[in-house]
């Protein structure tokens, strides 16, 4: 079987500065990792190599710097890995974000299966696997919580609804967007890390691309924009309050009342 694992180099932390004109993360700039939501899929993808065989690529769109954590992913067990990076690519929404994907895919191999994690850290938008499942055409399955077994050409999951759970039976090629829930990631492997720290990377850029309109990528090719983004506020007022527990109870009670949080 054939995987690709999608993953997305994210903010390490919330201290990341803003491009005041485009309202885009300026990601050169800040601390990075590797999303978290996204070992969930690799971790998927590798259990189902390990139980299935195949092979297990990785791939994603950023700056250059994000080569770091297809290494990354090597080190945990991936066997290839592609970076799509270009400037014009900036900005993308997740239309734009989807297609280039798509774009870089096509050029990358065929595949049986892509896993995404459910969202990113950064975004959180949670819509950039099922956008990129409608480009891809092929079909697309989110909140998957379990895989239950491969059979033949089609693969059988556990996708978790608002109030219950369904199970899918889906045929490759198929996209799925998996829970937190479905495996404990594995740690990276030193020994690994060290086997593959030389290993090629393949790199695209929009001259790589069957489709070459620039216009169709990054801001040029999104139509939404982010109108602003801002840091959530830090209140750090605080009081000590001293006195007896019923003393306390109906001081806290009053606030409360105060604040409206009560009647």
């Amino acid at each position: 079987m054939n995987i690709l694992v999608c993953i997305k180099q994210v903010p390490g932390s919330n201290k990341v500065e803003v491009d005041p004109v485009t309202g885009v993360l300026k990601r050169n700039s800040a601390d990075a990792k590797l999303n978290p939501y996204d070992l969930y899929a690799l971790e998927t993808g590798l259990r189902l190599r390990e139980q299935y065989g195949g092979s297990v690529s990785v791939l994603t769109m950023g700056p250059p710097q994000a080569k770091a954590i297809l290494y990354e992913a090597f080190a945990m067990g991936a066997d290839r890995g592609c970076l799509i990076t270009d400037r014009k690519f900036g900005g993308a929404d997740v239309l734009a974000t989807s297609y280039t994907l798509s774009q870089g895919i096509k050029r990358f191999g065929d595949f049986d299966l892509i896993l995404c994690g459910l969202q990113t850290t950064d975004g959180d938008t949670a819509q950039v696997g099922p956008e990129l499942s409608e480009q891809l055409d092929i079909p697309c399955v989110c909140n998957v919580r379990q895989i239950k077994e491969v059979q033949g050409q089609t693969i059988c999951v556990e996708m978790e609804m608002s109030e219950d759970m369904e199970a899918l039976q889906v045929a490759f090629p198929c996209l799925l967007t998996v829970q937190k829930d479905i495996y404990e990631p594995r740690l990276p492997s030193y020994k690994k890390a060290k086997e593959t720290r030389e290993r090629t990377v393949e790199m695209y850029t929009l001259t790589d691309m069957a489709d070459t309109d620039e216009h169709h990528y990054g801001l040029d090719g999104s139509p939404t924009q982010v109108q602003r983004i801002f840091p959530p506020e830090v209140h750090k007022a605080q009081e000590t309050w001293q006195g007896t527990g019923q003393e306390l109870a109906d001081r806290l009670h009053q606030l409360l009342k105060q604040q409206k949080f009560i009647v």
